[in-house]
């Protein structure tokens, strides 16, 4: 028999980064020993590189105690070493909009990972340019919204896309194969809050049909990368990355299809890994504490 959910004791994530100082771990541990907290897990590196400082800790409440009373007590510690610092609770599931062109395996998968309770995260729309996937998005009860762009429309797309997300209370924005450029003002507006997949072999094999291109060239490795979008093309920071090796008998066609899986694979962890806040933000890297 399950226990009451008012007997379970509250859990949080504390996501923190700072100048790396002696004192740190210990003033929060000693903050949560103090508020009647329990450390469940805790993660933490330190950056010789940038000087930085990262760590990221999950915890419980051992007696009552709301999310906002932790973030004000925690303020003073925060400031005290000058962290960039997160808490929230452990078993809110993270908004999304995914968006999405006409390639779709990337969108399903997600669809299906959250069905199945595989991913930590809400979907509260799918975006697109084109009416392909309306029928499939509608068949897992999800809102769908048509957003054409040209030359001409891109501003207001992009504009009303800002306004799901602020009306929706979106968090996340994930490319699920999405095949427009976004404007530097929507990468500077939800920077670190929007997630690409490519194929790894950019900037090798750009343009239209990369695998047969990498096919003609004779690839051993197909790959693909998860990262942040930033204003520089394809140049974000990297969360997550995945390879499959083959072998010359493969056709074109059979590249894509393990191309497919692998964007797939790669893009469903690093969505899992930003909703359960283990990615923290390294200047043009990324620290993940999977």
């Amino acid at each position: 028999m399950s226990e009451p959910r008012s007997a379970v004791p509250d859990q949080y994530i504390l996501t923190l980064s700072c100048p790396d100082k002696q004192g740190i771990v210990h003033a929060v541990s000693s903050f949560l020993f103090m508020t009647g907290c329990n450390i469940e897990d805790s993660r933490q590196y330190g950056d010789r590189d940038t000087g930085l400082f990262f760590m990221r800790v999950h915890f419980r409440a051992e007696s009552p105690v709301s999310l906002e009373s932790l973030r004000a007590s925690f303020a003073a510690v925060g400031e005290s070493f000058r962290m960039d610092w997160e808490i929230n609770r452990a078993d809110q599931r993270m908004r999304v909009v995914l968006m999405v062109s006409k390639f779709g395996h990337c969108l399903n998968d997600l669809l299906f990972r959250t069905r199945i309770g595989a991913l930590p995260i809400e979907i509260a729309a799918v975006v697109s340019n084109h009416e392909d996937f309306r029928e499939l998005v509608g068949s897992y009860g999800v809102p769908f919204h048509h957003l054409p762009v040209t030359k001409d429309t891109k501003a207001e797309a992009e504009a009303r896309l800002l306004e799901l997300v602020r009306a929706e209370n979106v968090e996340l924005v994930v490319l699920a194969r999405y095949m427009q450029v976004l404007s530097d003002t929507l990468c500077r507006e939800l920077s670190g809050r929007i997630i690409n997949i490519h194929h790894s072999f950019l900037p090798s094999f750009k343009g239209a049909k990369p695998y047969h291109q990498a096919h003609a060239r004779g690839v051993k490795l197909i790959g693909a990368t998860a990262h942040y979008v930033t204003a520089e093309l394809d140049e974000g920071p990297i969360i997550e990355q995945e390879v499959e090796r083959v072998g010359h008998e493969l056709t074109p066609d059979q590249l894509v299809a393990v191309g497919r899986d692998v964007e797939c694979q790669a893009l469903a962890r690093a969505v899992k890994w930003h909703s359960e806040r283990r990615v923290l933000l390294d200047g043009t890297r990324t620290v993940v504490f999977a």
